[in-house]
């Protein structure tokens, strides 16, 4: 077993692995236990009581976070011409069609983001193989998918996240950057609970939010006591 270095003891040093904190102190202490010298990565880990295996039990939404994830997102929209200026006009970092297809089916995929419209699934949808995996397939549920092109770009890029149930009934999200104050991520972590709460499926018994975790990306993990986020 890897020894653990001075820097990676203090971190640890500072929560109590058993105990479950409040949101408030969670966020505080999420930026206390980062240690890199980038601007890590806030994430959180949501335990639902569902099972993921059945329809009618799976999550799958989308949440504007109010004070955004603190990352620049790279956007694709792929669409007939007539949206292109709406879509550069709204922000968007890269424009077209075909010519991106093309681009994808030879192995680019340098973007956050997929946004599309209906009437150029057909193109897009042969693209399934290599977007699907790596979760960058448009999907009218999650809003990009869309007649409204500019709207859906400036949601992006305001700090609007997808999400979804993994295979154990995990939801894992970003919901901002060490750099961001304490009220801003309690702010964030707020708005996807209150989120998820409102999608709980009808079919889910028992205890909906099991457990919820913190961490910055090279930071320890910090329990979250869901009453606190009103869970």
């Amino acid at each position: 077993m890897a020894k653990l270095g001075k820097k990676r003891k203090e971190q640890l040093a500072k929560v109590d692995a058993q105990k479950l904190y409040g949101i408030d102190e969670a966020s505080r202490l999420v930026k206390e236990t980062s240690g890199a010298k980038f601007d890590e990565t806030v994430d959180i880990a949501v335990r639902l009581g569902v099972d993921p295996r059945k329809n009618n039990q799976m999550v799958r939404g989308t949440v504007k976070l109010p004070h955004g994830t603190g990352k620049n997102v790279r956007v694709l929209v792929m669409c007939t011409p007539d949206k292109e200026a709406e879509a550069k006009e709204a922000g968007a970092d890269y424009v077209g069609l075909d010519e991106y297809v093309e681009k994808i089916k030879g192995g680019w995929t340098d973007i956050d983001v997929v946004i599309t419209m209906p009437s150029v699934m057909g193109k897009v949808g042969q693209l399934g193989r290599i977007l699907g995996p790596r979760g960058l397939m448009p999907n009218p549920k999650t809003g990009t998918v869309t007649m409204d092109i500019g709207k859906a770009v400036t949601d992006v890029k305001a700090g609007k996240i997808d999400f979804r149930t993994d295979k154990f009934g995990i939801v894992h999200a970003n919901v901002g950057k060490v750099s961001f104050d304490d009220n801003k991520i309690t702010d964030n972590v707020h708005e996807l609970i209150s989120t998820l709460l409102k999608m709980k499926p009808a079919s889910a018994k028992g205890t909906y939010v099991k457990s919820i975790a913190m961490s910055s990306t090279m930071g320890p993990g910090i329990k979250v006591e869901p009453k606190s986020v009103g869970a």
